[in-house]
């Protein structure tokens, strides 16, 4: 066998592939959810976790529940996974190194992620009974788990961990902060869009003028006006790293146009489902490109 420095004899050469294939079955699992969501299945295996309706396998099926036994079927196989990549981080990287607490924490994270998840299903806040609270308390949590899986594949890559200092950090803060204040607010539309349907855009416009109208509606106006806001921080930001991270800092910056160009399609087709998906498929590809350019504008970077 060919000779290598790690310290458990597990080779270094292919960690970070495998680390970005994880990633990108995450971003599967998390799409698949808001199909979940958007279809209204949340409930489709009743309160039963991780059975459903307390049978391993699919009892009288229907496409509720078979959309959510897909989904918790998705998960189920996201566990093992990175199982093996923490394991594997820690078999090929030194103490210290920072693909191993990377790994570590994408596993806490996703412990913490089916705990969420597994709490949704038991009180019933799913489908229907959905709020905003635990919806953006488990929103919160996949941003995470998507950022140290991240970080993960970027430190296999052989990257050094980032040590930002003074005016970096808190800019890389605040721009890690609004992306995730932005995502909650895109939780509440969603939400809205899916609890109350309107059949015209000038429909749904009243509702978030009525005074009437329940309180996600109300707030959904929030969203698109932060959006905007949080499109020209990030916009600002990524300029501003063009010379010390000019690949990271572009994807950053067609990221947002795009994203911004996806919302106002999902605003004017009044959120079909597929287009709820790729809108949060775009938003999920910027958060992973804000995380990298926070990381790639590191003075320790290589």
């Amino acid at each position: 066998m060919p000779k290598n420095d790690s310290p458990g004899g597990w080779p270094r050469a292919g960690f970070a592939h495998f680390a970005w294939g994880v990633l990108w079955y995450n971003i599967a699992v998390v799409l698949w959810g808001v199909f979940v969501r958007a279809s209204g299945s949340g409930a489709g295996c009743g309160n039963h976790w991780p059975l459903c309706d307390g049978s391993v396998m699919l009892v009288s099926p229907n496409i509720h529940k078979i959309v959510e036994f897909t989904h918790r079927a998705m998960t189920g196989l996201d566990g093992p996974l990175v199982v093996l990549l923490v394991i594997w981080a820690f078999r090929a990287f030194p103490q210290q190194h920072p693909a191993r607490r990377a790994a570590t924490l994408s596993g806490a994270f996703l412990v913490t992620e089916a705990l969420i998840g597994a709490l949704l299903v038991k009180i019933q806040h799913v489908a229907q009974n959905a709020d905003a609270y635990t919806e953006s308390a488990h929103l919160v949590n996949t941003l995470a788990l998507l950022a140290c899986l991240t970080l993960t594949a970027w430190f296999g890559m052989g990257k050094s961990a980032p040590k930002l200092q003074g005016k970096a950090v808190w800019m890389a803060a605040i721009s890690l902060a609004a992306v995730m204040l932005l995502s909650i607010t895109g939780v509440i539309a969603a939400l809205g869009d899916t609890l109350f349907p309107a059949a015209t855009l000038a429909a749904g416009l009243a509702q978030d003028f009525s005074p009437s109208s329940s309180l996600l509606l109300r707030l959904r106006g929030l969203h698109p006006a932060i959006a905007a806001a949080v499109g020209a921080w990030l916009t600002f930001y990524a300029v501003g790293r063009l010379r010390s991270a000019k690949t990271a800092a572009l994807r950053v910056v067609v990221m947002v146009w795009i994203q911004l160009f996806a919302g106002l399609a999902n605003f004017l087709l009044q959120a079909p489902v597929w287009m709820q998906i790729v809108h949060l498929l775009i938003a999920d590809l910027l958060w992973i490109s804000l995380v990298l350019l926070c990381a790639a504008t590191s003075p320790e970077s290589n």
